[in-house]
């Protein structure tokens, strides 16, 4: 009687993770929809979504200035916030799997270096460019330059770290370190080559924001990302495996060097494409899939997909902030997000520094 009472006990925290994760999710996506009505609503203008939304009930044309604020600029900004927001937290989440390092982000594989050290070219050095180019490009040289600068260091970094067709996760982690300084140090020089008005637009840039955001660079950016997000569950029980080491991964079945490529090439690509529509943004990708392993613990099946729902909630709020905080002036969305995650970072820190062996 007593092993029949006993056994279910057993088997009841991993059913209650499920249950718990999977409504977090549902509480995650309602929070999302919740959180993008408000992105919308709000702004540094007058013009009132509630006011729209009765003048279209009512079958009343809306005013050129609310068709303009709200679908030219509101709503391919919720658009972007949402894409930028889930591929950073989810990269965050897949490069802390595969370094099986909680302080590992999209950073450590030169996407952010490459990137940003392309955008600081192209503003800087732009006006070179031959005429043709320039008229090709037009508005998006910066962008276009910080995609490839993205992926072209995640290449190099790649081939660096692969050796007879393994790729050692230690290498790629010094290596972007290396690669990060080296970025650094050019894009140095850049600034210090450029005029008043080039540093504005590298200081903007450089701290992240959603303020030139379009629906050109949302469908631009959309097809990169979520072919990029759509790899990340097949990731999932890979990166579990791998929290047990590469060789006990192996042992059970997990293609450990397949793992390894697809996951780079998915966090190259989302956030290649995320830093080049809105610069670099900090602490989504390294505080949100703490916050989920402290919610629902460290399966990946579920901690990806929420990693998403919350970066986009997150960075959603943090870009109402930045845009009505010092209205009408706006704050580039890094800051905002570095003064909101830094703390959070610190306390997640103190919290587990006795499990982290910190």
């Amino acid at each position: 009687m007593s092993l029949a009472v006993d056994a279910p006990s057993v088997h009841a925290p991993p059913m209650d993770r499920r249950v718990q994760a999977r409504r977090l999710t549902v509480a995650l996506s309602l929070l999302l929809a919740v959180t993008s009505v408000f992105s919308l609503a709000w702004g540094a203008s007058g013009t009132s979504l509630w006011a729209a939304m009765a003048d279209l009930a009512a079958g009343r044309e809306l005013s050129r200035l609310d068709r303009i604020v709200l679908f030219d600029i509101r709503l391919p900004r919720l658009c972007l916030g949402i894409l930028v927001g889930a591929s950073l937290a989810a990269s965050g989440a897949v490069m802390q799997g595969l370094f099986r390092n909680p302080l590992a982000d999209p950073g450590l594989i030169g996407v952010s270096a490459g990137a940003g050290l392309a955008a600081i070219t192209a503003i800087v050095l732009g006006a070179m460019l031959p005429p043709a180019i320039r008229e090709l490009t037009g508005n998006y040289l910066v962008p276009i330059s910080a995609f490839f600068g993205g992926w072209g260091s995640t290449l190099v970094l790649y081939r660096v770290a692969t050796r007879h067709g393994q790729t050692s996760v230690a290498t790629m982690l010094l290596a972007g370190i290396a690669l990060g300084a080296l970025a650094g140090a050019l894009s140095g020089i850049l600034v210090y080559m450029a005029d008043d008005s080039q540093l504005r637009d590298l200081t903007f840039w450089g701290m992240g924001s959603l303020a030139g955001a379009t629906w050109a660079k949302v469908m631009a950016a959309t097809p990169i990302i979520l072919a990029a997000l759509a790899v990340t569950p097949f990731l999932a029980r890979g990166l579990n495996g791998l929290a047990l080491g590469e060789a006990a991964a192996g042992h059970i079945g997990i293609s450990v060097q397949l793992i390894k490529n697809t996951s780079i090439l998915a966090v190259a690509a989302a956030t290649g494409a995320a830093v080049a529509v809105s610069g670099g943004i900090g602490f989504i990708g390294i505080v949100v899939p703490h916050l989920l392993r402290l919610a629902t613990g460290p399966d990946h099946h579920s901690l990806l997909p929420n990693a998403a729902l919350l970066g986009a909630t997150l960075l959603l709020a943090a870009d109402m902030i930045a845009r009505v905080i010092i209205a009408p002036a706006e704050l580039p969305i890094g800051i905002v997000t570095a003064v909101l995650g830094a703390p959070v970072f610190l306390w997640i820190l103190l919290k587990r520094r006795g499990a982290l062996g910190l």
